[in-house]
């Protein structure tokens, strides 16, 4: 009943509940074990340390940091406990990427490394033409229907129902080269209708139903690793970071980037100018020039 409560009071999507029931879990877990039935602000503290030497990774622990600040925001607003989370900070995160990035050279020989001559090749290659295009991510892509490919203007859109999202609310602009392979796949398929899946599995067990986000990870690793790109910084969401990094290279601002990949925070798309600044640097070029030359 009281996490009922606290649920009500974050507002938040199915997913983001279920994150927040796992991560304060381990809050109630750590009083436990630690016997601690009175916590404070240093027993916050105390367990972002407990979490940093269990081997969290920084972003769980910010995430379960996170949840104890909320929970505890909740409890002070009901007058249950005082609110010993507020001036706790989370897991210092770099603004490093853990994922790498493709070229244009490396993505578009990913993707002519694609048999288009199958209905499966046909599906692998539209799909990774929008992920590495347009910047969708793994769960945005099983969500598409064939009816959410719209005109906007003189344009074709598919609208997305992104992270954190209840409806397709966000319209992303579709490139010709990537609609032409959208179409070609869909014709191939037949018989459409518009509450049909846009990419539909062809496995034995689920012919034509919706593909899950581990599938279409698993397609696009496969693709990377049939191109000759076989690194454990290499995944599916290294198509949208391509997406982002291509984006900005070729003389898109930071705006029109952001709303390509639907970043809330402008601090998140500024963290790939970051990246391209530090690339760009030519201060290391310049010393070994002066020493070797």
């Amino acid at each position: 009943m009281l996490f009922e409560r606290f649920v009500a009071f974050i507002d938040a999507t199915p997913n983001t509940v279920r994150t927040y029931k796992t991560s304060l879990r381990q809050w109630f877990k750590y009083l436990k074990d630690t016997n601690n039935g009175h916590p404070t602000m240093d027993t916050v503290r105390e367990y972002r340390e407990y979490l940093k030497d269990s081997g969290k990774r920084p972003t769980t622990i910010q995430n379960y940091i996170i949840a104890v600040k909320q929970f505890f925001k909740w409890t002070e607003a009901e007058r249950l406990y005082p609110n010993i989370a507020k001036y706790v900070k989370g897991a210092k995160i770099g603004k490093n990427f853990k994922k790498d990035y493709l070229t244009s050279k490396q993505a578009k020989h990913v993707l002519d490394t694609i048999d288009r001559s199958t209905l499966i090749g046909k599906r692998n290659y539209a799909m990774l033409a929008i992920m590495l295009t347009m910047g969708l991510r793994t769960i945005e892509i099983s969500r598409s229907n064939v009816g959410d490919l719209r005109t906007s203007g003189d344009a074709t859109v598919l609208y997305v129902q992104g992270k954190g999202h209840v409806e397709k609310d966000a319209a992303v602009k579709m490139p010709t080269h990537v609609e032409d392979a959208v179409r070609e796949y869909l014709s191939a398929r037949k018989n459409l209708k518009e509450d049909q899946p846009l990419f539909t599995s062809t496995s034995h067990n689920n012919a034509g139903k919706r593909m899950t986000t581990r599938s279409i990870s698993g397609i696009v690793k496969h693709s990377f690793i049939a191109a000759g790109y076989n690194s454990p910084r290499l995944t599916a969401h290294s198509t949208r970071h391509t997406a982002a990094t291509l984006s900005l290279l070729h003389g898109a601002t930071l705006q029109q980037t952001q709303q390509l990949l639907r970043h809330k925070n402008m601090q998140t798309t500024e963290i790939y100018a970051h990246n391209l600044d530090v690339a760009k640097n030519p201060a290391s070029s310049d010393v070994d020039k002066a020493i070797f030359d």
